[in-house]
């Protein structure tokens, strides 16, 4: 694989990579170049040390001659021997192996010189000796010996020389190599060091630095390295990052102040519809009401005057409730048939003749539309999708309002209606009655009297007259106070309570009660009708049973049901009925208003029970509160 000069100057691990590539060549160099000395060294120490052996061999050769040339029998047999171990030590493996090397010239030289000494000249003398061949005399034996073992050792020590040079050689040679290696090695590790260094923990430290500057928030750094090595691509990438960060957080910051314009227009408009529906549910919407929120229009949302013109869907004739115009403003319905406004469903933007800017939007609820709201937009300030949203739902709750009113008033005139339909029956029940009981009693007494025979039926006829009159007038009384009466404090307990108290004061009678109507919800119809059956019992009690204690209980039944128990431990329920008490009557009338069930019974314990059993309305209905409408 070929790799060029701008690819290793653009890859910093390719350049690292190469410097630990080289400090492994050389390893392997020095490595390689140690194991070919070892392995060509190998056995040079033996074959030295034989070479050696060679010389004292050649004494110990003497030492026998000498003593074999006298007639030593004995040293002729070791001189035989130590001839054969000189010549199995000249021709061992490692001299021939060492001589055979390469690079060994002058070894095999000296070598074949000592062998052919001994082969010619030291050999053949040492066998003759051994032999006991005639020899010169002791002396002189003993001078030629010298003389040529002194020249053959002299011959081996050239060779062990040799040998020795040789393998200092190769020693000096490896050592020069490993020295060459081991420089160079330093050389690249320093070279690696310094690049390291250079290319890669300065950069790297650098860019932690600038990347602690842009952790606290100095998004403007940048550093020099971009260049093509992997340093420089992450300072590029680095740059990119820290310019990407830059243009977010500047982009965040507009955002952020969006955001808070955002809210800031959110809460204004939250303000004004909170302002508005105070001012439009709280009371009866009136002309004030519409003025404030017209005027709070102007001032938040930034538009022209405006005006509230209620009239009929499509029609033709509408009426202004309220307008902001001042002198000098043009009417917009100056010049427009009506009908151009009330027959508006949706919201409309419009441009007059004279390029003014319109917004109309219809003032209706679920049911039906009541008029228009009429606004003027400012030249060159268009409405935005979030300005007509909040003044469609403001037209909405003006229109809620407006219908809420009407059907309150409504509602007020059904309940006028319905409470004189109560009284009319209610008297036509009790003093009516009791009135044409009388008439006819007068009737009687008329043609009663004209009989003198008869006074005691004319007196009869008297007391039946006093006592419907008593009766009569005890009813009207009750009839008064049902008819003053109301819930106040918006608690049946409350009226319950009050009840019981005016009671007490009245008959000297004891009086316990409880309400435990959750969860059951009782309509204000509902609870002035268990009001007063209540209260017609409790005056039944004091009227007719004699009793010294009664007991009142309201309670609701498997969630749905209502039950009353009125107790008392009187003399319990006559068997004949006054004819001129109607109480029972209208007490069974408002069971059936409620769809209820009345019983009257005797109580086990003694005295009677008064019972009513009902089912609430699950939907509240408006009170019909009699004598509380004026």
């Amino acid at each position: 694989m070929k790799i060029s000069l701008s690819t290793l100057n653009s890859s910093l691990l390719l350049r690292m990579g190469g410097a630990i590539a080289a400090i492994a060549m050389m390893a392997l160099l020095g490595m390689s170049v140690s194991w070919t000395v070892a392995e060509t060294t190998q056995g040079s120490g033996e074959a030295i040390n034989l070479a050696g052996s060679l010389r004292m061999q050649s004494w110990r050769m003497v030492s026998h001659a000498l003593a074999a040339a006298q007639g030593d029998a004995r040293a002729r047999g070791e001189l035989l021997r130590a001839i054969d171990t000189f010549d199995a030590t000249l021709a061992a493996a490692p001299i021939d192996l060492l001589a055979g090397q390469k690079g060994h010239d002058q070894v095999p030289e000296s070598l074949g010189l000592v062998r052919g000494e001994w082969q010619n000249q030291m050999r053949p003398l040492f066998l003759a000796l051994a032999r006991g061949e005639p020899a010169p005399a002791a002396s002189e034996m003993h001078a030629l010996l010298r003389a040529r073992v002194d020249r053959f050792v002299s011959l081996i020590n050239v060779l062990v020389k040799h040998m020795e040079e040789s393998t200092e050689a190769k020693i000096r040679v490896m050592r020069i190599v490993l020295g060459v290696a081991l420089l160079v090695s330093g050389i690249v590790i320093l070279l690696t060091v310094y690049l390291i260094h250079i290319t890669f923990i300065q950069p790297m430290r650098e860019l932690l630095a600038l990347a602690g500057r842009a952790g606290q928030g100095d998004l403007t750094v940048r550093t020099p390295y971009t260049g093509k090595d992997e340093i420089g691509q992450l300072g590029r990438s680095f740059n990119l990052m820290a310019e990407d960060l830059q243009k977010l957080y500047q982009n965040l910051e507009e955002r952020v102040a969006q955001k808070t314009a955002e809210l800031t227009r959110s809460n204004q408009s939250l303000e004004l519809l909170y302002h508005s529906i105070a001012r439009l549910h709280g009371m009866p919407p009136k002309r004030a009401a519409y003025l404030a929120v017209l005027r709070d229009i102007e001032q938040q949302l930034g538009l022209g005057h405006g005006m509230v013109c209620l009239g009929e869907a499509g029609g033709r004739r509408g009426q202004v409730v309220a307008s902001t115009l001042q002198a000098g403003d043009i009417d917009p319905c100056r010049a427009a048939d009506c009908h151009n406004c009330h027959g508006t469903t949706g919201t409309r933007f419009s441009i007059t003749d004279d390029n003014r800017h319109i917004l109309t939007l219809p003032l209706s609820d679920s049911e039906r539309q009541y008029g228009v709201m009429i606004l003027e937009v400012p030249e060159g300030l268009m409405p935005e999708a979030w300005r007509v949203q909040l003044l469609e739902a403001l037209s909405r709750h003006i229109g809620i309002a407006i219908g809420a009113e009407r059907r309150i008033e409504q509602e007020r005139r059904l309940a006028l209606l319905e409470e004189r339909a109560v009284i009319a029956r209610e008297l036509h029940d009790s003093l009516a009655q009791s009135l044409a009981y009388m008439k006819i009693q007068v009737s009687r007494l008329q043609a009663v009297r004209a009989d003198p025979n008869k006074a005691a039926e004319s007196e009869a006829v008297m007391q039946e007259l006093r006592e419907g009159l008593n009766s009569a007038y005890r009813q009207l009384r009750e009839l008064l106070s049902t008819f003053r009466l109301k819930i106040e404090g918006g608690s049946l307990d409350a009226a319950l309570a009050r009840t019981v108290e005016e009671f007490t004061e009245r008959g000297d009678i004891a009086i316990d009660y409880s309400v435990r109507l959750d969860p059951c919800a009782l309509s204000p119809n509902e609870e002035i009708h268990v009001l007063h059956i209540v209260r017609e019992a409790l005056s039944n009690v004091l009227q007719h049973a004699q009793a010294g204690h009664a007991w009142i209980a309201i309670q609701c039944d498997d969630g749905d049901a209502v039950r009353v128990r009125i107790d008392d431990d009187g003399k319990g329920i006559s068997k004949g009925a006054d004819a001129h008490h109607y109480g029972m009557t209208i007490m069974e009338e408002r069971a059936r208003s409620l769809h209820g069930h009345l019983r009257h019974e005797p109580r086990p314990e003694g005295g009677t029970r008064v019972s009513l059993d009902f089912r609430p309305s699950k939907k509240l209905g408006h009170s019909i509160s009699l004598g509380t409408t004026s």
